[in-house]
């Protein structure tokens, strides 16, 4: 036995790779050892692998990055566990969006972060005052006075790894009570932090009527405290007051943000309208991040049994709209890895990365996808996850979240 030949943890054969952050797309072999990517070739040269699996057909790429879930099980009663959401929906990197705050998050930490097999990341509730530590209690978490800016700060400080922005909500529910007076205080938080803002966009929360906001003047507000970097969720909702609204195109204020350097991302959720989708990507304005928004029920404690949508389903209802794959692959892979500053890291595939793949399937044949609105989208083509690999370990996700595939 040659002992000179370079040995690998795990060789990936023939895979066809789609790695955006590399501008790669063809067949490639590629190796992994101690975690990390150690190798990508046309045809790795002789050498030993503790396994190979052939993936021929397959599409293989970064660990796919979901900048949207909900995962504070059992604290919220909407959280899912995060590995369903996470390494078992065929990704393997999720950010919770706003499900915990500075006086939740140690129990987000310890009992979520620290235990999931896939890598979980935070953007933080701004407005948790001490007297809303458990779940989002409505309208009231949009109040200024439950804005703690220090503790907001620390906790950003000391755990740079997981909390990576901060969640707030520009809809007509809390600005009818509130003003925009927590994007205000959001806007100091955020710049003390080097950190972006994540802004919920389309009616929410109930909405006081006396005091509701013009819908169609409610994006432009909320833009007028957003910067580079920062990001505006739900840019397909069918609300009114979202970022298209009841306007015939896309308004002045989203394009000349969109220029200054604010992303858009899907958010899909439950107010995803394929309407909207196809008129805004017929005016050339695509997400520039991809996300599922998953979440259980809201009105029944720890049900996830009504979620019909995910991050691949999402992703193929955007394919058959007009958009790319390769657009698409970059949408849940580097683009969400900038934004979280990690894109060194996770993202890529680059010699040194974390080994984090996402391997799948593009199933061919006539699929039907409708969204709450009861408009439906025949899809030629579907992405299914067959494969992910969290810090060079293989595994094999079971699904059980993608009913919208299945």
């Amino acid at each position: 036995m040659d002992t000179h030949l370079e040995s690998y943890d795990l060789v990936l054969q023939d895979a066809w790779l789609i790695d955006p952050s590399q501008a790669l797309n063809g067949r490639f072999d590629i190796a992994v050892s101690n975690g990390r990517i150690a190798a990508i070739a046309e045809r790795l040269p002789a050498h030993k692998a503790e396994r190979t699996v052939n993936v021929k057909n397959l599409i293989t790429c970064p660990g796919f990055i979901d900048l949207h879930t909900h995962v504070y099980e059992g604290i919220t009663n909407f959280g899912l566990n995060a590995d369903d959401a996470g390494i078992n929906s065929g990704v393997t990197t999720i950010v919770d969006q706003g499900s915990c705050g500075c006086f939740n998050f140690a129990g987000f930490k310890s009992n979520i972060v620290d235990k999931a097999q896939t890598d979980v990341r935070s953007f933080l509730l701004v407005n948790q005052g001490a007297d809303r530590k458990f779940g989002n209690a409505g309208v009231y978490i949009q109040n200024p006075e439950l804005v703690n800016r220090e503790n907001l700060i620390q906790l950003a400080e000391k755990y740079p790894h997981i909390v990576r922005g901060f969640k707030l909500h520009g809809e007509s529910g809390s600005i009818s009570r509130w003003g925009m007076g927590v994007l205000k205080l959001a806007r100091d938080v955020a710049d003390e932090s080097n950190l972006p803002l994540y802004v919920h966009t389309g009616e929410l929360f109930h909405v006081d009527e006396d005091f509701r906001p013009n819908p169609e003047h409610v994006i432009e507000k909320v833009l007028s405290y957003m910067k580079a970097g920062d990001l505006l969720a739900h840019c397909y909702s069918c609300k009114p007051d979202g970022v298209m609204g009841r306007h015939n195109k896309v308004p002045d204020c989203v394009l000349e943000a969109m220029q200054m350097g604010v992303l858009l991302d899907l958010g899909h959720g439950l107010n995803f309208s394929l309407e909207i989708a196809a008129r805004m990507m017929s005016e050339g304005v695509f997400p520039d991040i991809i996300s599922s928004d998953v979440h259980g029920d809201f009105d029944t404690p720890y049900n996830d049994a009504v979620l019909d949508y995910s991050l691949c389903g999402a992703i193929s209802k955007l394919m058959a709209l007009g958009l790319e794959l390769e657009s698409a692959i970059a949408s849940v892979t580097i683009n969400p890895a900038r934004v979280l500053k990690a894109e060194h890291e996770i993202g890529t595939l680059r010699i040194g990365a974390i080994a984090n793949i996402s391997i799948l399937e593009l199933v061919e044949g006539d699929w039907l996808f409708r969204d709450r609105l009861g408009k439906q989208l025949l899809a030629k083509q579907r992405l299914m996850p067959v494969w992910v690999i969290r810090a060079g370990q293989l595994i094999k996700p079971h699904l059980h979240l993608l009913r919208d595939l299945n």
